[in-house]
Formats: structure tokens, sequence, C-alpha cells
């Protein structure tokens, strides 16, 4: 009875100090060890604090803030404030180059730019454009056919005169509109030519002339010795 007592007081006893065990509080970390005077603290890589992101210069925060805009180059002397400050002419019409480039030089202080060119004379009748006469009619039928495989019409063999088994591709009243066919059908590889129908006169020569704004054109055709002056687009005298 005694020992049974015992086993029970035992059990008791060990189920309070189980209990006690469980339900005390954490013990307090043990407090740092004392740092020496002027010695700084070791910290460990976990115990390091996230590098902060380096401050922006105000120039930096300035470019972040404003929005790109691009920034357009200033217009060209050349192309605007030159341009703008001259005027240009024609004056001719001239017999022949030397009297053009004459009038080039009695000018030359008064003018930034200038050229002479030549005007081909005009012809009392028509521009003929054609294809010299070929070996045979065969040969000009044969050419011909390749005339109107390459896109042309309006053309014929000649059948006798000094063009006989030679392509007439056309009549025009004025030698532009013929230069203008010529070009076409040398460029699809055919060697047109073109001569005046009629009696053709003689070539004029013009200078073309840049000058400043406030140049007169009376006063600048009378010291050139030229029957005319003509406004002209200073783009053409570049």
């Amino acid at each position: 009875m005694l020992i049974r007592a015992l086993l029970v007081l035992l059990v008791v006893l060990n189920l309070g100090v189980a209990g006690w065990w469980i339900s005390r509080p954490d013990a307090p970390p043990p407090a740092p060890p004392q740092q020496p005077q002027g010695v700084a603290r070791l910290q460990l890589a976990s115990e390091a604090p996230p590098p902060r992101a380096p401050a922006a210069s105000p120039a930096q925060a300035a470019a972040t803030a404003a929005p790109s805009t691009p920034v357009e180059a200033p217009p060209g002397v050349a192309a605007g404030t030159v341009a703008a400050s001259l005027q240009c002419f024609s004056l001719g019409p001239f017999a022949d180059a030397a009297a053009a480039n004459a009038a080039v030089a009695a000018l030359r202080a008064d003018i930034a730019r200038s050229r002479t060119r030549e005007v081909e004379g005009a012809s009392s009748g028509n521009y003929t454009v054609f294809l010299p006469p070929a070996e045979d009619r065969a040969a000009a039928q044969a050419l011909a056919q390749r005339i109107a495989a390459a896109g042309f019409d309006d053309f014929l063999v000649v059948n006798e005169g000094e063009l006989a088994n030679g392509i007439a591709l056309g009549l025009y009243r004025n030698r532009s509109g013929a230069t203008r066919r010529q070009h076409a059908l040398q460029a699809a590889g055919f060697p047109a030519q073109v001569r005046a129908a009629g009696e053709e006169g003689p070539s004029q020569w013009w200078a073309d002339i840049a000058a400043e704004q406030g140049m007169d054109a009376a006063q600048a055709r009378a010291k050139a010795g030229a029957k005319q002056s003509q406004a002209l687009d200073c783009a053409a005298l570049r």
C-alpha cells in the first residue's frame, strides 16, 4: 500500500516538473559582448541591409523627367538665306558666245553667279524625227516591226527620196516636241535624228545672272548691252 502511494506521488511530481518545463518563458538572448571603444562591430553578410541605388544627379533627373523632343537643325545658309537674298535674270539674246561672255564680264562686280547658254534657232517650217535609210526594203520593214514591238506608233517606211528605206517617226511644229520624241526612241535603242524641214534660223545666246535683291533689271540690261531681260528662277542657276 505504501509502495503504491509512493509511485503515485512520483508520477504526480514528474507531471508537475514536465508542465513547469513546458510553460516556462524562453530565456533572454545573451547580451553581446562589450566592444572596445573605437572598434566597429563585425556584421554577418545576412545582417547587412540591402544596398540602395545611387541618387541621380540633377541633370539625370531632368533628363528622365523631361520628354525627349527632337531638335531641328536650322536651315542651311545656301538653301535659305542666300537663295532668298538673290534675284535672277536672263539677258539677251546675243549673237554668239563671245558676246554673252562679254555681257557677264560687264556685270561681274554686281552679280553672285552667272552662266551662258545657247538656244537653237527657230525653224521657219517643221521638225522631222527619222531613222536613216536601211540597206534595203526588207531591212527597213524589219526595223519598223521592231519599233512597233517596242510600243511606238505614228511611223512609216519612206518609199522614195533621199530618205528612201528610212523610217519617218513624226513631224513637229517645234523643236522641243521633236527632241522629246527623239530621246524616247534613243532610250529604246533606236538612233533617231531630228532635222528642220524648213530653213532654221541662227542660234541665240543668253546670259543668266544672279544678283542681290534690289538690282534694277533695266540697268543690268543696258550695262550688258542686251535687248531683253527675263525673270529667271534662281534654282535653275545653281
